[in-house]
């Protein structure tokens, strides 16, 4: 049933494109690390940079689970399921890196995302993933459902945040700074905005 692909392009791409959510999953090395799994769906935070390179928009959060084992190890699993149309799953796996505020590509990157207005969201990275193996499968098993609209509760939250404000909610965060695991997760003081 399954395919694998060579690149992301065409009919997958369109796809990937079309989905108002996707998944994100990632693990320490440790074997007795705690595992990541988070949903990701603000329209218009995910972009295919090229055939193997996507990226998406890392927001403020209780926790950075996802960006303390990328700075460990890179791994990570992107998927996509079809909640509408017909059944499919695509996965990427692949090696993923935060770009933080400060790094020199971020401005660029950012570029990439010019539907988003990110000051109401708290950005805090910009998250490139390589693609490594690239996957589908029947997705029978998946449910219909629709999307009716992003919910505004988050934009609503960190929109009244400026950089120091955020970097405060940050700190006072458990697991930012550092993951569940006690891996460095958000290199914290955060990098003001660039201009």
């Amino acid at each position: 049933m399954g395919k694998t692909y060579e690149r992301i392009d065409g009919r997958l791409r369109t796809f990937i494109e079309s989905q108002p959510i996707f998944f994100t999953a990632t693990s320490p090395l440790a074997a007795d690390g705690t595992i990541n799994l988070s949903p990701k769906g603000v329209t218009g935070s995910f972009a295919v940079l090229d055939d193997l390179t996507l990226a998406y928009l890392d927001f403020a959060g209780s926790n950075a689970e996802t960006v303390a084992h990328l700075r460990e190890n890179g791994r990570i699993t992107l998927m996509w399921c079809a909640f509408q149309g017909p059944p499919n799953i695509v996965r990427v796996h692949g090696r993923g890196e935060p770009v933080f505020r400060d790094d020199p590509r971020f401005p660029d990157l950012l570029a990439r995302f010019p539907d988003v207005d990110t000051s109401l969201h708290g950005l805090r990275a910009i998250v490139v993933v390589h693609a490594e193996l690239i996957r589908d499968t029947c997705g029978y098993a998946v449910p219909f459902m629709t999307y009716d609209e992003d919910r505004d509760l988050h934009a609503k939250r960190f929109a009244r945040e400026d950089d120091a404000s955020l970097d405060a909610y940050f700190t006072k965060k458990e697991h930012v700074a550092t993951s569940i695991d006690g891996l460095p997760g958000l290199p914290l003081p955060l990098p003001p905005t660039p201009a």
